[in-house]
């Protein structure tokens, strides 16, 4: 399961897998703290707040309703899903390994009774042994096929497979059975630390084609294909609602709730539908979202840290910003630290710049790759143009062969504070000779503007889905990959990336990741802004919800506390 790529809009606040969320929406180095708050920690914060609960002592019974917004594509295996496709996928759909708020591997045995894992001859087996009752709901066994149809579908070796990430599935050189069918043999290529991330879940074989994986979860759920507690009880393609019921075939503990319903409502209507009591939870970033939710009669607060990442993408595909010295000078202009004072303002929160795409601070083996590469500085970024032959105009926009050095901010939807980051990224350039001019588009659109790529500049976030964010490397910077939206990156930098994919220690792989990642930042195409805090208004009594960094209670955990 990819961990970048699962893109969403800062406006969105959405809920990863149902559980997470995060808010989204002058000068000093790229490594200085913000301004003005509570003091700056050293590393992000790696709190938890979800009322972790036993599963005996879960209410049978109840129904647990959310908002959210629906994209196109509800395959997260495909390169163009959105954070969404992951969250609802989690409700119909197996969730074979999770993982504990620190990022510790929990093997579900209801999917995987055993899991062995050996190296032998410098290369790494793994056995999984399937719960002999798996099977999906279409009556197909989850056995050694679905390991092996998931594989086929991402390891690159089919191009017409729209495929996230190729990452590990790439070095896997076979999948067979075990002792019999019921066991998968998975043979790498040298060694994967992380491997676990790669079959977290998985696909049914009848899913594995070209066409069914890249069009056949478009606008629609496949439940016939699924597995687990859950399944769909009614999709209105309409409305957007999905409304997820007990699995009649599924094996396992018997989910606890009734019922699990997303509405389709978009940010500001969330927070209503909150206050209203029409939806359990809702979530913000902001002092004012925190205002709305704060107060409200039978909800309580839930706040902790966040495995999210906002950044600013930059289209190297753009004419504006094909230059490399144009991209350089306008992330040498943002000033990171006041984007940080705007989105934390009336938070009481703070937190280090963060210096990497790939881990968060609090993890063991991040680097502050940014503050090597990247400093904030106005004069040297007018430098950097100077030299690049644009020249100021009359009207304080730069000229360059007859051409003003203008470009496009892509805004998803109207939250205030997403308007006024935006605006100041309009100021900071201004003074450099570059002209912004904010586009807004709907929150509904946030899909379409990443699988076009229809951007000059764009805020957008990651959600970490687990904790191997240096297994990543690629699907976030090789030139190649789907999902790195900005198009930056050389064939000379990819080679450097998939030698970092060959290491098998996880400590030197991570610091090979770091070094590797420092050269694509000189690409000037991506600029990690803030993580920000986990911030929930929730129903008391909501059990195995809130802010859990890199933990999944499983669905059937999920429910109203006895």
């Amino acid at each position: 399961m990819k961990r970048h790529g699962l893109l969403l809009p800062c406006v969105a606040l959405a809920a990863a897998i149902g559980l997470t969320a995060t808010g989204c929406s002058a000068s000093g180095g790229a490594g200085s703290s913000p301004a003005g708050g509570p003091a700056t920690p050293k590393t992000a914060a790696a709190a938890v707040d979800y009322d972790p609960q036993p599963y005996a002592d879960i209410k049978d019974g109840g129904t647990y309703t959310t908002a959210g917004t629906f994209d196109d594509q509800g395959n997260p295996f495909d390169a163009d899903a959105t954070l969404t496709a992951a969250r609802v996928w989690f409700w119909y759909n197996a969730d074979a390994i999770t993982y504990s708020p620190t990022g510790a591997v929990q093997y579900n045995p209801d999917y995987y009774s055993h899991v062995a894992v050996k190296v032998t001859g410098g290369n790494q087996v793994v056995t999984l042994t399937i719960n002999p009752k798996a099977v999906f709901n279409d009556g197909t066994p989850i056995d050694w096929k679905a390991i092996e149809a998931t594989w086929k579908a991402n390891n690159g070796s089919d191009s017409k497979f729209n495929a996230s990430s190729t990452d590990g599935y790439d070095h896997i050189t076979s999948v067979t059975a075990g002792v019999n069918a019921k066991q998968a043999v998975i043979t790498f290529k040298g060694a994967d630390a992380s491997w676990p991330a790669l079959f977290s879940t998985f696909l049914n074989p009848k899913a594995a084609n070209v066409t069914d994986f890249n069009t056949a979860y478009l606008k629609k759920a496949n439940a016939q294909w699924g597995t687990g507690p859950y399944t769909v009880g009614s999709w209105d393609t309409h409305s957007g609602d999905i409304t997820f019921v007990r699995n009649p075939k599924w094996w396992g503990k018997r989910g606890k709730l009734d019922k699990r319903i997303f509405v389709n409502l978009e940010s500001t209507a969330a927070v209503n539908a909150f206050r209203n009591g029409q939806v359990d939870y809702a979530t913000t970033g902001d002092a004012e979202g925190l205002k709305q939710i704060s107060g409200v009669k039978g909800t309580t607060i839930r706040r902790g840290g966040s495995p999210f990442e906002y950044a600013l993408y930059l289209n190297t595909k753009s004419p504006e910003l094909s230059e490399l010295p144009v991209r350089k000078a306008i992330m040498e202009a943002i000033d990171r630290p006041q984007i940080a004072r705007i989105e934390f303002q009336g938070l009481d929160y703070a937190e280090p710049l963060p210096g990497s795409g790939l881990l968060y601070s609090f993890q063991k083996g991040y680097e502050d790759n940014v503050a090597k590469v990247i400093t904030h500085s106005a004069r040297d970024a007018g430098k950097t143009l100077d030299a690049d032959g644009w020249k100021p105009g009359a009207d304080g926009v730069r000229v360059k062969n007859g051409k003003k050095l203008e470009v496009g901010y892509t805004l998803i939807g109207d939250d205030p504070l997403d308007k006024a980051t935006a605006e100041a990224f309009v100021a900071m350039l201004k003074p450099i000779g570059v002209k912004v001019t904010i586009r807004t588009v709907d929150e509904s659109d946030f899909a379409k503007v990443i699988s076009t790529h229809d951007f000059d500049l764009f805020l957008s976030g990651n959600r970490s889905l687990d904790p191997f964010g240096q297994r990543y490397l690629c699907e976030q910077y090789c030139s190649t990959s789907p999902s790195n939206i900005t198009g930056a990156g050389t064939a000379a930098l990819d080679k450097q990336i998939k030698a970092v994919s060959q290491i098998a220690d996880l400590t030197r792989q991570i610091a090979a990741a770091n070094k590797v990642e420092q050269q694509e930042l000189k690409q000037y195409a991506f600029l990690p802004l803030y993580s920000g805090p986990s911030i929930y208004g929730v129903k008391n009594g909501l059990a195995n919800v809130g802010a859990t960094i890199f933990g999944t209670p499983l669905p059937e955990t999920i429910g109203w506390q006895k």
